[in-house]
């Protein structure tokens, strides 16, 4: 099943998946315009504050809108470059992850005092982002998105190349002999 919903079977190529993150950024400024639009038109400008902004229902399911589809996205790329999204995926969740931690223990290897993270786990995400963007995809045959082998088309020659090399040959099959 979640297969399914995440794209964990399915293929995304380069220009397709460029094209759809595109799509999905056109798309997620859209529905935080029509939110914080919706915000400005119900309340004073003075009164608004980002806690409140984020704690709105509308803003959470943006949030989780926008989370399980650049995930699909990620997951679809990946499985078409031939790599299982079912590993790489939780190991880049790990990764972020440790490297908040240390990042938040250790302040003087964080990149700056409002980023959360080490530079070393920023190079990690920038090129695992350079290989979703520009990593050729994997042949269908020997990568995790082809399970069934593909179709080979025996090659049997058609009735008609028979009837021709019988003709052209000077035999038929005719009781006029």
């Amino acid at each position: 099943m979640l297969g399914f919903v995440f794209g964990l079977n399915a293929r995304l190529g380069r220009l397709h998946f460029f094209l759809a993150t595109v799509a999905l950024a056109i798309v997620m400024t859209a529905i935080c315009f029509a939110i914080a639009m919706a915000v400005l038109n119900n309340t004073s400008p003075g009164a608004i504050r980002p806690e409140d902004l984020t704690k709105s229902w509308a803003m959470i399911a943006a949030i989780v809108f926008f989370g399980v589809a650049t995930l699909t996205l990620q997951s679809m790329r990946i499985r078409d470059i031939g790599w299982d999204p079912v590993c790489v995926v939780p190991a880049w969740f790990a990764l972020m992850i440790v490297d908040h931690v240390v990042a938040g223990r250790f302040p003087a290897w964080a990149i700056g005092e409002e980023h959360q993270a080490t530079a070393v786990g920023a190079l990690v995400n920038l090129a695992l982002m350079l290989a979703l963007m520009f990593w050729p995809s994997g042949d269908s045959e020997g990568s995790y998105g082809a399970p069934l082998p593909p179709r080979t088309r025996a090659n049997k020659p058609s009735l008609s190349n028979e009837r021709l090399a019988r003709v052209s040959q000077g035999s038929s099959r005719s009781n006029w002999s």
